[in-house]
């Protein structure tokens, strides 16, 4: 059956047909975003919600989104989805960071010489039958340092416009290289440099616990007199209030302003001020832009419920069309080493310790990883997902460790996974056969070959006669037949396993009956999802 999308917001007709064009069933109900009551009803029937900024998604609707997977953000903020119930329902959270990027940074540019050359007032003051040329004197943009506090994806566009108006650009970013800096044409500096250094400053920072106030009372005050702020990020970077007092005193002489904490801003102490230019919220507003983020968003939305391909995910590693057709049975491979763990683990789990060797060391480790750790999680949780596992695994304090190397041994690539409790230390490593098939090639150090199955059975037991008969006997006794039997031992005489993959699940009485035999330490039925 085809996947089914709601597009609860304005998207482009062009934006819809996507979805269409890909085979994916799609509704589009640009209204039903603002009422919530209808969208809690309607939104169980949707694998997933397009959205822009008018659409909530709270806890509690996804409460009702017993099928959704993904929620696709056309644009980069998602101030309005809970994140963490999202992850914890399983539920992919999608944005579209680059297609609005030139529109924003062409923004803060224009309020920077809206508010250098006082046009905003001049204007208003044209209009009014007033010619009052010698009341606006501006100041030039050329020669000025500007000071750009976040050099990603947009602050790096403004920095590049900066020079192109001949001005000398500083940035602080906490994660600019000297080489990208190098590169970018700009000084990488500290924070209290660039407040004491810039004739004006614009953000481009997420809003974080790190960021938020980062323009507070205490920075501003440390500004040159005569410094002009822009904020086209985010709101609750600058301290409103304080920005308004400095304006009104005269230490700042300017400031543009796009994003408030509180929006809609209907007032603002920043409103009325000469010298301060406001919008409402307007970064993101051209035709291009809206254009270029619903088309994208459509896109990834696609990608990720027809392939797997995961871009511009908040809160799961991001997997390329390309990488999931190479990683499939190595994800797959991943989900059934942390499943068999999982399964056969009943205390609880302090540490995680993955190894990677050989060709699958040079993959996208974070998401096989995850695949790792909701293997492990499944049994406490079905409904857990590489999603959801990361964040329960971090809530339950379990600490996760990852190593790669070099092809060490026989094949081309295998993981390891090895979990530590308070008792002991257990452990599987698997492969990917060129047929494409995972197999287990080691369990507790005893090397295997083992065709995974949905309906499995793990034994151990000393190197024995009659281990082979009795499982087989017991197991048609039961009516239950074996599909493959794999038998590996440490040495003669000493520690021994079996898996056995059979086509049945196991009756409880087949279980019981080979307990009963002393021959065995462990009897384990196991279950694998292979589809």
């Amino acid at each position: 059956m085809a996947p089914k999308v709601l597009v609860s917001d304005k998207l482009s007709d062009t934006a819809v047909q996507i979805f269409r064009d890909r085979g994916i069933e799609v509704d589009f109900m640009p209204e039903v975003g603002k009422d919530k009551e209808k969208l809690q009803e309607i939104i169980g029937g949707y694998d997933g919600l397009a959205i822009r900024s008018a659409t909530k998604v709270t806890a509690k609707l996804l409460e009702a989104a017993d099928n959704l997977k993904v929620i696709g953000r056309a644009g980069i903020g998602v101030d309005n989805v809970d994140r963490e119930a999202a992850s914890k329902k399983g539920v992919i959270v999608m944005n579209t960071p680059f297609g609005n990027s030139i529109t924003t940074a062409e923004h803060a540019i224009a309020l920077m010489f809206a508010v250098a050359r006082q046009i905003p007032e001049a204007s208003a003051s044209t209009h009014a039958g007033k010619w009052e040329k010698s009341r606006f004197m501006g100041v030039e943009l050329t020669a000025k340092t500007l000071g750009v506090i976040g050099a990603g994806n947009i602050g790096s566009i403004v920095c590049d416009r900066a020079r192109g108006l001949r001005m000398k650009v500083v940035a602080y970013d906490p994660f600019l290289s000297q080489e990208k800096a190098d590169r970018m044409g700009v000084e990488k500096v500290e924070l209290d440099e660039l407040l004491g250094r810039a004739d004006f400053i614009t953000l481009h920072v997420p809003l974080t616990d790190q960021t938020k106030n980062i323009l507070s009372r205490e920075n501003l005050e440390k500004t040159k007199t005569g410094v002009r702020i822009v904020n086209c990020a985010r709101g609750g970077l600058v301290d409103e209030a304080a920005l308004a007092e400095l304006v009104k005193s005269g230490h700042v002489a300017g400031a543009g302003i796009d994003v408030f904490e509180v929006e809609p801003a209907t007032e603002n102490a920043l409103f009325g001020l000469p010298g301060v230019v406001c919008t409402p919220h307007l970064g993101a507003a051209t035709t291009e832009a809206q254009e270029n983020v619903a088309l994208q968003v459509a896109e990834q939305m696609s990608d990720y419920l027809l392939t797997g391909a995961v871009t511009n995910a908040l809160n799961m590693p991001s997997v390329t069309a390309e990488e999931a057709k190479v990683m499939g049975p190595w994800l797959k491979l991943a989900d059934h080493l942390g499943s068999f763990i999982g399964q056969m683990t009943d205390e609880p789990i302090q540490a995680i310790n993955i190894l990677y060797d050989g060709s699958v060391s040079e993959m996208n480790l974070e998401a096989l990883n995850c695949s790792v750790i909701a293997g492990i999680m499944k049994r406490a949780n079905p409904d857990v997902n590489m999603v959801s596992a990361p964040l329960i695994a971090q809530e339950r304090g379990i600490k996760t460790s990852t190593t790669n190397q070099a092809k060490s041994g026989v094949f081309e690539g295998y993981g390891k996974v090895t979990v530590v409790t308070g008792k002991r230390e257990r452990s599987i490593a698997g492969t990917v056969f060129s047929d494409g098939k995972p197999r287990f090639i080691q369990i507790k150090g005893i090397n295997i070959d083992a065709e995974i199955g949905r309906h499995m059975v793990y034994t151990t037991n000393e190197d024995v006669p009659g281990i082979i008969g009795t499982l087989g006997q017991t197991m048609g006794k039961n009516g239950v037949n074996i599909a493959n039997f794999t038998l590996g031992r440490k040495a003669a005489k000493g520690e021994a396993i079996a898996l056995l993959y059979v086509d049945a699940p196991i009756p409880a009485p087949a279980v019981e009956e080979l307990r009963a035999t002393g021959l065995f330490g462990q009897v384990k039925p196991l279950e694998f999802d292979v589809a």
